[in-house]
Order: C-alpha cells, then structure tokens, then sequence
C-alpha cells in the first residue's frame, strides 16, 4: 500500500528525535511528534466523516497543528483547500460551495461568521487556533493514529484556487505526483539536506509556503524556524539561527531599510530565494552589495508549482527568473497561432512537465482552453528567453496584479467599486511599489454630479475583500482611456500612474 506524499514527507519522520520545528517561544517539536500529530489529524478528519477524495477547507492560522492538519488529510487520502486568511466570510462561501466541501476548519474568532456559510454549503464546521486550540485540536489529541489510505501519484492531493480576470475562482486540481515531483527538483536544484534550517515566514495557504518550502524541508529531512508571519524583528533575530530563507520581494525590501541586517549577521547563511513577485533589479542588487549574497530568484504559479529558477551555482541574474528545473519544459509561443518562437522574441510562456497540474475543479472547458492536448500550459504570461536560455518575465496577457505576493484580479475590484453610490466606472491596476513590488490603484470616473471620495470607497470595500485586494490609493478621472473598440486601455493608466507610489509619493 502506497500514498506518495505521505510515504515521501511524514512516514520517515515515525521515531526521529531531532526537533523538525522551532516554534515562536522556544518550544522544539521533535520529527516523531510531529508524525504523531499527522497520524492523529488523520484520525480525526475519518472521525468527522470525511473519505478518500472528499475536500477539507481550511482557514486557519499558521501553526504546527495547521501543518500536521493538511498532512493528516494527505494521510486520509481528503483533498485539502487552504484558504487566505485574510478572505471575508463571503469568499470563503464561494470556495466551500464550489468544491463541495464536507468540512470548513476555521479559526475559533471567526467560527460565528462562517457557522452560516459552512451551514448552507452543507458542510461540517469545526475550528482550529493560533495556540492549539478549538474542537478539531481537541479531536486531534483524542483520536486513534490511523494507517495511511493508498493514494496514486494521479489522484489529487490538494485544490488551491486561482481566480480569473473575470472574477470566477477556479480550482487548480494538483496531484501526489504534481507536488511530489517538484519538491523532489527544487531538493536538488538548491542543495538542501538535513542539515538545512529553513527560517520560514510564508504563509502555508500559499504554493510557496506550502508546497516549495515545507515540503523541500520534509522531503530532505532538515527543520524549519516557524513564524506565523514575516515580524521584521523576530526574523532579525532568528537569522543566526538558519542557514536558508525562502521570501517575496517585501521580506527583502524591509529587511535592507533595517540597520541591523548587516553582512555579518547572515555570513552563515547558505541560501536565499525570492518569488510570487517580480524583483526588482534594485532589490537585488542592494542585497548583494549589503550582504554579499546573491538572492536566487525562481518562478512558479499556483498551477505548475515551480517552473524555473537562477541557478545555485552560477550566474544569478537580476530581473530574470533563470533557467527552465529539471524534467521541466518551458517554451515561448506566438499567442495567437501557439507556434513556438526563436530565441530573444516576446510571447507566451508556456509549460509541460510533471508538475503541471491536472486541471480545473469542474471546468472542463476552462482546461481544455489553457491546457494543450500536448501537456502545455499556457501561462497567461508574456516573456522571452535571452542568449543564454534565462527566462525573462516582461508582462502578463491578462491584467493579474501581484501585491505583496498575492494575487489580485481587477475584475472582481472593480465589481464592486462599480456598486458604489456616485461612481459611474471604475479600472482596477497594479502600479510599481517599492515594498509591496505591485500596488492595487483604483481609477474612478465619477457619476454626473457626485463625488465619491476614498474614505467611502474604502468603507465599501472593507468587509467584501481581504485587505490586499483592496486600493492602497485612488484616482478620480473624467473618463477612462479607451480605444476605438471601446476596450478600456489599461495600460495607458499603468503608464500615467506608474511614479503614484514611488519617487515619493504615498505608501
């Protein structure tokens, strides 16, 4: 009997002693506990109900009970959905809803917010908290350690959802083998063993906390400093004490504005890397000059995992995402006709290898739309390949902003902004910011006779998004840029707002 993620991340871990994770606090939890919890978690998850294939929904707080949460589910053979912590009750209702699933685990603070929403999903709702508690924790300590359910390398393991420009969430379908393969690449592409202690402050309901940072470190039996988020101070002081740190953009750029963080302080440490947003070549470039290492920065989506990466060793090149892991093909195409393109032209990044994912929950067309009859994605990403084979991200096809290192899609903005009282359009953008990489700017044409003001926008906004989606500042126009078709030009608005948040504007 078999289940490929399990086998590969938790089963080695039964009867080890060395601390896998350092805890906020002091406390260690030791590689054999941590097994027990998954053991358990799983018990759990067939207590309340739940089988092979059925769906789990999450939206919880970092922990290591969160953790050993989604290892019990893939012990269970359960999908699990992790889910933003920051989503309103309302988006947690889509998400539920449109995966069918059998139970929602939230934090205890917002049980009675979403007691409606698991209610009308049909599902179970049971809760779990930042310090280990709730009626799953409590039915965590109390039930058996169950055997691993047999698992194929095709069925699925987890369902993370990514929406479109139009607003609809759809759910990446990712397998045993999707993960495991690339966990099993990023291993050797960066060097890690168990020797590695990774400081770990991403988010886990996230690919790049989840998947490309905890499962590397459970596959290559190291450990992981666990912070329940990116706390400038805590990080500073835990550094020491790691030798990687996997990040976005905004780790580094607060990291550069401390004194503290000097070449010293990190003269120990072997590895750093960037993704989920463009760096910027000055990002890079100031790291290197403060710290004398060189971030290595990669590039990934939510339905390839990652798909390239600058090489360990070798040449790290700033504003480039480096060249194609191994097992994976990535090529550039002409996005009308999808004929590949020679070296050095713009176009489509498409990829095929085993990391691509299976498909979208329920949406066979969308699939067959963005997922060729010959495995290729196609990314929705423009870019081109420079003399030496380094992948070049230089834009995206569709309007995808990238704040902080989440995504946000204008569309399901501007949706609501439309609603307000006194706007009569709105354009949704993402503009240059020098911490979060991008900024969501909402561009407003006013109602004759009105004039909405940010305080009310942002007060319309508040409770329907969770905080990055929303404008860090607005622009009231007369009317939007459009083009003879009568299509809104965006990238005209980029343009004109591109200096909002820098150059000394406001952050």
């Amino acid at each position: 009997m078999t289940n490929p993620l399990h086998d590969a991340l938790y089963a080695p871990l039964a009867g080890q002693s060395r601390a896998l994770m350092h805890l906020p606090g002091g406390k260690a939890l030791s590689a054999d506990v941590f097994h027990t919890m998954v053991a358990r978690a799983a018990g759990a998850l067939t207590a309340a109900g739940l089988r092979p294939g059925d769906r789990l929904a999450l939206q919880v707080p970092k922990t290591a009970e969160a953790l050993a949460l989604i290892g019990g589910a893939i012990r269970a053979g359960v999908v699990f959905l992790p889910l933003n912590t920051a989503y309103t009750a309302e988006e947690v209702a889509y998400f539920v809803r449109d995966s069918g699933a059998a139970l929602l685990i939230a934090d205890p603070a917002q049980a009675e917010a979403l007691a409606p929403v698991a209610q009308a999903a049909g599902a179970r709702l049971m809760t779990l908290g930042a310090a280990g508690e709730g009626s799953f924790a409590e039915a965590m300590t109390a039930a058996p350690e169950t055997a691993p359910v047999a698992r194929d390398v095709n069925d699925l393991a987890g369902l993370l959802y990514t929406s479109g420009t139009t607003g609809r969430s759809k759910g990446a379908m990712l397998t045993h083998g999707n993960l495991l393969s690339n966990a099993e690449v990023l291993a050797r592409a960066w060097r890690f063993t168990d020797r590695d202690v990774l400081l770990h402050a991403l988010p886990v309901f996230h690919t790049h906390g989840l998947f490309v940072a905890t499962n590397t470190v459970l596959l290559t039996g190291g450990a992981m400093l666990l912070h329940p988020g990116f706390n400038l101070d805590a990080v500073i002081a835990d550094l020491p004490r790691a030798t990687a740190m996997m990040g976005v953009p905004t780790f580094y750029t607060r990291l550069l504005a401390d004194p503290r963080f000097t070449r010293e302080l990190v003269a120990h440490m072997r590895l750093f890397t960037s993704g989920s947003a463009p760096l910027l070549a000055e990002t890079h470039e100031a790291f290197h000059t403060r710290t004398g290492h060189r971030i290595l920065e990669r590039y990934g989506m939510t339905e390839t995992n990652m798909n390239t990466s600058n090489p360990y060793d070798g040449d790290r090149r700033a504003g480039t995402v480096g060249l194609p892991l191994a097992g994976v093909e990535v090529i550039v195409t002409d996005p009308e006709t999808g004929t590949e393109l020679p070296q050095g032209e713009t176009g489509m990044i498409e990829v095929r290898g085993p990391n691509v994912f299976a498909g979208y929950w329920n949406m066979p067309d969308k699939t067959a739309e963005e997922k060729r009859a010959n495995g290729y994605f196609i990314t929705g990403d423009l870019g081109r390949f420079d003399g030496d084979g380094y992948l070049h991200i230089v834009g995206r096809a569709k309007d995808l902003i990238i704040s902080g290192g989440y995504n946000v899609y204008p569309k399901e903005v501007e949706l609501l902004l439309d609603e307000a009282p006194g706007v009569l359009e709105s354009a949704v953008i993402g503009v240059p910011h020098p911490d979060f990489g991008e900024a969501v700017l909402g561009v407003v044409v006013p109602s004759e006779g009105a004039a909405p003001d940010a305080a009310t926008l942002e007060a319309l906004l508040q409770d329907r998004l969770a905080r990055y989606k929303q404008p860090k500042a607005y622009e009231i126009l007369p009317a939007l840029p459009r083009n003879t078709m009568g299509k809104v030009q965006k990238a005209e608005l980029r343009a004109r707002f591109a200096q909002r948040f820098t150059n000394g504007g406001p952050a």
